[in-house]
């Protein structure tokens, strides 16, 4: 089946567009992100294309880069997550800022998308926290894989030093991405008040 297509934008709707190949013009659903990122009509534009084929139908959904569409493949292997709400999740959650959300076990952020409950929220980083390092997320990856070693489950001081920064009105993914970097930096005499300040100190820039 279809692995990349290459072509014209013909039309840009809410969640899918039409892509102009030779003259044919291929239906593609898509996230926000990929459609706020190939450009506008007559654009030339190339996707990553997943081929869903079932009884009634084949269906094409596009992705502008390797790491969105390899997110889509495993979030839509999670029982209760159908491409639909995989593209939704997507469209709200950036493919870069996922594996922080799954090792921080973030449901907030997923239920933002369209679909998901707490419930599929809760199953999908329950299946997904082993996983994250699956995918090959560059620099993003490194820092979470080391992350993980610390997740709030495992680490007291990480936990209370989280929740405090959630409490201040931070995103618990940013908090958690902040404290990891804060711990492979610091020594190992730090203190909850000094992790909460370098933490900040981290979120604040």
């Amino acid at each position: 089946m279809f692995a990349k297509l290459t072509g014209t934008i013909d039309t840009v709707a809410q969640g899918s567009l039409i892509l102009d190949v030779n003259g044919v013009g291929y239906l593609v659903s898509a996230s926000n992100r990929t459609l706020t990122r190939i450009g506008d009509k007559g654009s030339n534009c190339s996707l990553l294309i997943e081929t869903v084929i079932r009884e009634d139908a084949i269906s094409l959904f596009g992705f502008c880069d390797a790491l969105e569409k390899g997110w889509f493949t495993m979030l839509t292997k999670i029982q209760g997550v159908g491409a639909k709400a995989g593209l939704a999740i997507l469209s709200v959650c950036p493919p870069e800022n996922l594996a922080s959300i799954i090792a921080s076990q973030d449901k907030a952020a997923l239920t933002q998308a369209d679909g998901v409950g707490p419930k599929l929220a809760a199953r999908i980083l329950t299946e997904l926290k082993d996983k994250v390092g699956d995918l090959s997320l560059g620099h993003t990856t490194q820092n979470l894989s080391a992350g993980a070693e610390v997740a709030p489950s495992q680490n007291p001081l990480l936990d209370d030093a989280l929740s405090a920064l959630v409490n201040l009105g931070f995103a618990r993914a940013d908090a958690y991405m902040a404290l990891s970097k804060v711990q492979q930096s610091a020594n190992d005499d730090l203190n909850l008040s000094d992790m909460i300040k370098m933490g900040l100190k981290e979120l604040n820039g």
